[in-house]
């Protein structure tokens, strides 16, 4: 008990020292680890010996397996990608495994070859591969990791085949039986399955003469003729039908023939054709494959059509009218198989009437003949003999149709941009169309006038009217107008404008379309405008077509000087004088002259006092101007002349002073001035106002 105390007693004494070192400075660090390290390290971590932060970190004992992965890269490789024997540990922590301070000679890796798990490295030992030594596999100085894991690296010596099969062995051989292959020759390019090649030992076709088995397999050829090329020579066809067998035979019976000429080909065998023999076309003289025979009927007929047939006339497209079906019958369409289908009388028409030359030329080498479908080009003769003679043109089916040639079938309103109405339907073609010139070479006018100015010269309007004739006129009957002025202009003809003539407004030296009329009435009514000008040019204000005389004019809303009162009443004569109605004033006095009582005495503003409801009534008050009338004023407000003495215009002005009345009264002569009122009362003369002073004499 004692010796235990000692030692507890010198251990905590060693740990106390070391925390003294620690507390003192951290640069002492490392050597206090050092003293504390708890033995020596392996060879290979001697010079990592006296810096442990290389493998350690304080206080973070799982940093360790990090810090052993950065020096051990491939080990690291292998945990990152988890392939390898320490790819796959569950448990990867390296100092579950690696212990190390145990030592320079110490030996940390500890390996077990009969506790081993093999299939941790991903390499399962399967069959023969469990009895074979480690050292087969795992070669001297070479690392475990590094040992490869193709069969080809172990038994390339093995390789019967010389690696022409390739360094997958595992595709055909496993580790049971080296010698067994579980080659599936259905996966290969050339199949076996189905047909009698499964059955044949693989010699037969992998051939070596010295080995009597090419174990390359690569070498046999897949083509049927390889191995069958005598049986094409003594029993089949002799080579005449190239090498590619398979395009009729098949493994599972030689006899059995698949070809289809339908399918297989790009000629298809119809009808007779199916029955022929293939030496009929394919001539015995060259193979089958090597013929390049055409596929056009006279290829094999045409000696036959020099013979018994066309003699080469109608080409070498015999399918054109032949079918394999029947010979004889033949199908050709002209309406269907041509752009030119016949009609009418033209069905019986021999072929040689048009195609001169037979159908396909003298020689069949020549193409066919290109004919015009022009009526002209077969008919011209009956046309300069016996029809127009050249004057209508070349094209007759605008008239003329195969089945009569006498029936016309144009209609000039429907084929045409011109419809023929009423009496232009009887006229004659030659009366519109000239006979000197072709008539679908004349480019004829459509207006009235192209065809009837003549007319218009001699007996109408002479040109006045312009060219739109079929403005008023219509085909039905020349002398029946259709113009509505109202209608078809924008100036409607009203009240007394409607029986007024064409020319009292469209001058007859001027085309009736070429002149741009003015729509106003003044335009018209100039000189008849009583008023001279001076209510302007919108008659139409007061005035209507229906009566010149008759006046719609309001004067409350359509002048500056509204009627009120007796005004309203009094008839326009009174104020207008004149039918120049601007002349008329538009003051009292200008109408009341005579009646002014006043004698202008009290000017001519009647209007300051007067009203228009009556003249009698009036409300002025002195009081409301510049001079009110208090005092002995008073007395004067009947007495207006006794101031105002003298004629005035317009306003009253008067003098508002004292002395311009009461001069004579005036007893200091003028020389207080004429303003009495700043001493004098109103009301009392003779008084003087308080606080003036008056003059001493």
């Amino acid at each position: 008990m004692l010796l235990r105390s000692i030692s507890c007693i010198s251990f905590f004494r060693c740990l106390l020292l070391a925390a003294l070192m620690l507390s003192s400075h951290w640069a002492a660090a490392d050597s206090a680890e050092t003293a504390l390290m708890p033995g020596k390290v392996i060879e290979g971590h001697a010079k990592y010996e006296d810096e442990c932060k290389n493998c350690h970190k304080r206080f973070d004992k799982a940093a360790q397996t990090g810090l052993c992965l950065d020096c051990h890269k491939e080990t690291a490789a292998d945990v990152r990608s988890h392939k390898g024997y320490h790819g796959r540990l569950k448990d990867n922590e390296c100092r579950t495994c690696h212990t190390d301070h145990k030592g320079r000679n110490a030996k940390i890796v500890i390996f077990d070859k009969t506790s081993f798990k093999h299939d941790e490295t991903g390499f399962i030992l399967e069959d023969k591969h469990k009895t074979a030594k480690c050292e087969g596999c795992h070669k001297p100085k070479l690392k475990y990791r590094e040992t490869p894991s193709k069969c080809d690296s172990c038994h390339q010596k093995d390789d019967v085949h010389k690696g022409k099969l390739g360094l997958e062995c595992g595709n055909c051989h496993d580790a049971k039986d080296w010698k067994k292959s579980t080659f599936d020759h259905e996966k290969s390019k050339f199949k076996l399955a189905g047909g009698k090649h499964a059955d044949v030992k693989c010699e037969k076709c992998h051939f070596d003469k010295a080995l009597k088995l090419d174990k390359t397999f690569k070498e046999a050829s897949k083509e049927c003729n390889s191995c069958h090329r005598k049986d094409d020579q003594a029993k089949g066809h002799k080579g005449r039908y190239g090498e590619k067998c398979e395009t009729c035979h098949n493994d599972r019976s030689w006899k059995e023939i698949h070809f289809d000429h339908d399918k297989d080909t790009k000629y298809v065998l119809l009808d007779k054709h199916e029955k022929v023999k293939c030496d009929s076309c394919h001539l015995p003289a060259k193979p089958l494959y090597k013929q390049n025979l055409s596929t056009t009927c006279v290829a094999c007929h045409r000696k036959d059509d020099k013979e018994k047939g066309h003699q080469g006339k109608l080409g070498d497209k015999c399918e054109s009218c032949h079918t394999e079906k029947d010979w004889k019958t033949t199908k050709f369409d002209h309406d269907k198989d041509t752009k030119y289908p016949l009609k009418g009388k033209h069905r019986d028409a021999k072929c040689d009437t048009c195609h001169k030359s037979g159908v396909a030329g003298i020689a069949s080498k020549k193409p066919l003949e290109k004919l015009e479908t022009a009526c002209v080009s077969c008919h011209r003769k009956d046309d300069q003999e016996k029809g127009h003679k050249g004057t209508y043109g070349a094209k007759c089916e605008s008239c003329h149709t195969e089945k009569d040639w006498k029936t016309l079938t144009f209609d000039h309103t429907r084929d045409t941009k011109y419809p023929l109405k009423e009496k232009h339907v009887p006229v004659k073609c030659k009366s519109c169309h000239l006979p000197d010139k072709q008539l679908y070479g004349q480019k004829l006018e459509t207006t009235c006038v192209s065809c009837h100015r003549k007319v218009d010269q001699e007996k109408a309007h002479k040109g006045t009217y312009g060219a739109k004739c079929e403005s008023c006129h219509t085909e039905k009957d020349w002398k029946t107008l259709t113009f509505d002025h109202t209608r078809d202009t924008k100036y409607p003809l009203k009240g007394k404008h409607i029986p007024v003539k064409c020319k009292s407004c469209h001058l007859p030296d001027k085309q009736l379309y070429g002149q741009k009329l003015e729509t106003t009435c003044i335009s018209c009514h100039r000189k008849d405008d009583k008023h001279k000008d001076q209510l302007g040019t919108k008659c139409e204000t007061c005035h209507t077509e229906e009566s010149w005389t008759k006046t719609r004019f309001d004067h409350q809303r359509m002048s500056k000087y509204p009627l009120l009162g007796r005004h309203a009443l009094v008839s326009c004569k009174k104020c207008h004088t004149a039918l120049t109605y601007k002349d008329a004033s538009k003051e009292c006095f200008g109408c009341h002259e005579k009646d002014d009582k006043h004698k202008r005495r009290l000017g001519t503003e009647c209007q300051d006092c007067h009203s228009a409801r009556s003249w009698q009534a009036w409300d002025f008050d002195h009081n409301k101007t510049d001079f009110k009338l208090d005092g002995p004023h008073k007395k004067a407000a009947n007495k207006c002349y006794d101031c105002h003495q003298k004629p005035m215009d317009k306003k009253v002005l008067a003098s508002t002073a004292c002395g311009s009345c009461h001069d004579r009264e005036d007893v200091h002569n003028g020389s207080y001035g004429d303003r009495c009122d700043r001493c004098h009362d109103g009301n009392d003369w003779k008084q003087v106002k308080m606080g003036t002073i008056v003059p001493q004499k």
